[in-house]
């Protein structure tokens, strides 16, 4: 499992569909499985994306979990990038770099609005 957290400039929204617009361009683009959004009374707001992509390099697919949210009051935009399951087996989580490969796209997306 590879686990990025980055801070950005962006609302959660804009950084959500950054890395949306990113997957979707690729060769095998990414599938959105699920998409939740939530803004609290005083206007901060959280945002989770899952995306599942198929890799050759393990045979499975792996997944890709974003959560962004604004709640620290600073100005920026905490992003969590959580990538799994693109192992094999059952008894190994060995995913050939699978997930690493999957954070790191994600990640370079927002590389521009990265504090």
């Amino acid at each position: 499992m590879e686990v990025i957290e980055i801070r950005v400039t962006l609302s959660p929204s804009e950084a959500a569909e950054i890395v949306m617009d990113k997957l979707a361009d690729a060769i095998v683009s990414a599938e959105l499985l699920d998409s939740y959004n939530r803004r609290t009374a005083d206007g901060k707001e959280v945002v989770v994306r899952l995306f599942e992509r198929y890799y050759m390099r393990s045979s499975n697919r792996a997944t890709l979990t974003l959560v962004a949210d604004d709640l620290d009051g600073n100005g920026t935009t905490r992003v969590r990038l959580s990538a799994g399951g693109g192992g094999n087996s059952i008894f190994w989580r060995f995913d050939w770099g699978a997930g690493e490969s999957f954070a790191l796209e994600a990640e370079s997306a927002l590389k521009a609005y990265q504090v």
